[in-house]
């Protein structure tokens, strides 16, 4: 924000909501009270008058200008509807009628927040600071309330100008309801809102692994609102990611958020080049700059920077270790038909081999010691890269790669091949003919993916979203029946995945299947039968809480029991209650109280239904 806009904003926002001393109004007494006495009565004819806050005001107002006591009292008297009194006394009728309060009370509240965002006016809204002179003790007492709280967060969303919004909503985040404030334009208008809102999602991110995609996507969308949101947002987390303790965390959330921002086609290259310290050096800063912005690599630019990282004394490792560059070279060396000139591809190999193998540790000031670079694996890196490159870049079927296997399997190792093969897999299987042409039962392309599952855990979430991509994807050209044996050797893909550690997600997306009722029962019973038969305790309680249901559930399981405890699913709940009882006791507690619950609520209507009827 430059001067002119401070200025701007300091003329504009706080001269309106500055603070009249006290006694102000008595020593600046009304230029014409005839015409203060006329906006007066205009306000007092209105209905109910005498039940607005600025009552007061207007009546020392009316008076000090010379009004009359009769008149207005008959007027006041005269417009008195009693609205609030009457919904009063309805609300009363209505609990003596045996509805319950907490409804009544959440009737009440529901059409009055409706009435509100209806009829909300932002600069009579303003006037009340002006009329009042403070903070209004009901406007404290109101933030006390959820339900006024969210109305709170719908009216700033609509009204991010509102000067009374702002300030109640920084009153909302000065009393510990930051978490609440999910709405990023309305946590983006104050700094001090905005930073409790990042600080409790980065706290989010750091705390709930098991849903750390969400989380990023939650903290990317509202650092990414404006410009002076990233900005300010990926400055702090560039601080944060120099600890010693958390610094790769925050680093991983710094390069996640670039990502987010460049998907949603906002330039922040040149935001990202001050932040990682590019300056210094300006040849690698240029070309990485210009590729970045363009979104391609080009072959002058590569071998600017291939001169800087090859020679003596190279720039920072983390210039090059940028997500949107490493894409692109991953996308360049490893998807099928694409051309680099054979002069330049040595140069792209070397630079994705050593963004990802070699070992940068900056020099230190205290004590004073020297820049290290290890480059022990560069040289093997590099060899593996060039091997499976040889390979991915030609189209070959499944029978021509059974004889690259060992040499695929060799190389999957590294985890920068083992990304460059699930790209170069993606991009193979995808093709609308892959599964109309192949004819095997579990076609070359994804039993390579398996070892890449084995060897490397971190990558699991995306062979697991490549996974599901193939099963939700229409194969309307193949038979009904070839479809359903194609999504059962999938699914034998995803219980491989489930062998190798990623558990939680694979079940919870079958459920998920179950749960929308648009997957044939028989391909969850599969599943559910492959994972019994590779399963034993001891068992998670999430996982239990997942799986236990689809085990249960008579249409997926009953054909799988036997008359003795010896098959599978006997066996599963068997070692379930005795492994858990008190998991299972109190599943029984809860069961029977909604069961006893959903009784008494019948009999309680039946009876009623007899009075009235003797009535």
């Amino acid at each position: 924000m430059n001067n002119m806009e401070i200025a701007e904003y300091d003329e504009t926002g706080w001269q309106q909501n500055r603070t009249k001393p006290e006694g102000e109004d008595e020593e600046m007494p009304e230029d014409n009270p005839q015409e203060t006495i006329r906006e007066c009565l205009e306000k007092f004819l209105t209905p109910d008058y005498i039940m607005e806050p600025g009552i007061f005001t207007q009546l020392k107002r009316y008076f000090q200008s010379g009004g009359s006591p009769e008149e207005v009292i008959m007027m006041l008297s005269e417009n008195y509807k009693a609205v609030a009194q009457m919904a009063n006394l309805l609300a009363e009728w209505l609990i003596l009628a045996g509805v319950k309060v907490t409804d009544v009370q959440a009737m009440v509240e529901n059409h009055l927040k409706d009435m509100i965002l209806k009829t909300f006016d932002p600069k009579k809204a303003d006037t009340i600071f002006t009329e009042e002179g403070e903070t209004p003790d009901w406007l404290t007492e109101m933030i006390d309330h959820p339900t006024w709280r969210s109305l709170i967060y719908r009216l700033a969303e609509e009204y991010p100008d509102c000067l009374m919004l702002n300030f109640t909503i920084k009153l909302i985040s000065d009393a510990g309801f930051q978490s609440e404030i999910t709405s990023i334009s309305t946590a983006a208008q104050q700094i001090e809102v905005f930073s409790r809102v990042l600080k409790t999602s980065i706290a989010k991110f750091l705390s709930n692994p098991e849903d750390i995609q969400g989380a990023i996507q939650e903290c990317a969308r509202m650092v990414c609102h404006g410009q002076h949101t990233y900005v300010y947002s990926q400055v702090l987390i560039q601080v944060l990611s120099q600890e010693q303790k958390g610094g790769f965390n925050m680093k991983r959330l710094a390069q996640e958020i670039t990502k987010y921002a460049l998907q949603n086609n906002q330039n922040v290259t040149p935001i990202t080049m001050a932040l990682n310290g590019s300056a210094a050096y300006p040849q690698a800063c240029q070309a990485l700059s210009s590729m970045l912005s363009r979104n391609t690599l080009n072959p002058a630019d590569i071998t600017v920077l291939y001169r800087n990282y090859s020679g003596p004394d190279p720039p920072p490792i983390d210039l090059i270790r940028n997500p949107q560059f490493l894409e692109l070279l991953v996308d360049s060396l490893f998807k099928a038909g694409v051309k680099i000139n054979p002069e330049h591809k040595p140069k792209y190999i070397y630079l994705l081999a050593y963004a990802a193998s070699v070992v940068d540790t900056p020099a230190k000031k205290r004590p004073l010691a020297e820049r290290v670079l290890n480059k022990d694996e560069l040289k093997n890196t590099t060899q593996a890269v060039e091997k499976v490159h040889a390979i991915c870049n030609v189209n070959k079927g499944s029978t021509e790669l059974i004889a690259e296997l060992q040499t695929l399997y060799n190389c999957i190792k590294y985890p920068v091949v083992g990304v460059g093969v699930i790209r170069w897999i993606e991009n193979t299987v995808t093709e609308p003919s892959y599964f109309k042409l192949s004819t095997d039962s579990c076609p070359t392309h994804l039993a390579i993916l398996d070892e890449v599952a084995a060897v490397h855990p971190t990558l699991h979430q995306q062979i697991l979203s490549l996974l599901i991509r193939l099963f939700e994807s229409k194969q309307d050209e193949l038979e009904i029946l070839v479809q359903l044996e194609m999504k059962k050797m999938l699914l034998d893909r995803m219980v491989n995945l489930l062998t190798r550690g990623c558990v939680v997600p694979v079940v919870k997306y079958i459920k998920q299947c179950w749960g929308k009722g648009d997957t044939d029962v028989s391909l969850i019973r599969y599943f559910v039968t492959e994972v019994l038969e590779t399963i034993t305790h001891p068992y998670s309680p999430e996982f239990v809480l997942l799986f236990l249901p689809m085990v249960e559930n008579e249409e997926i399981t009953g054909t799988m029991r036997g008359e003795g405890d010896n098959d599978p699913v006997s066996e599963f709940i068997g070692l379930f209650l005795h492994f858990y009882p008190e998991t299972f006791n109190k599943n029984i507690k809860l069961l029977f109280y909604f069961s006893f619950m959903s009784i008494f609520s019948t009999l309680q209507g039946s009876l009623h239904h007899c009075i009235n009827g003797n009535i």
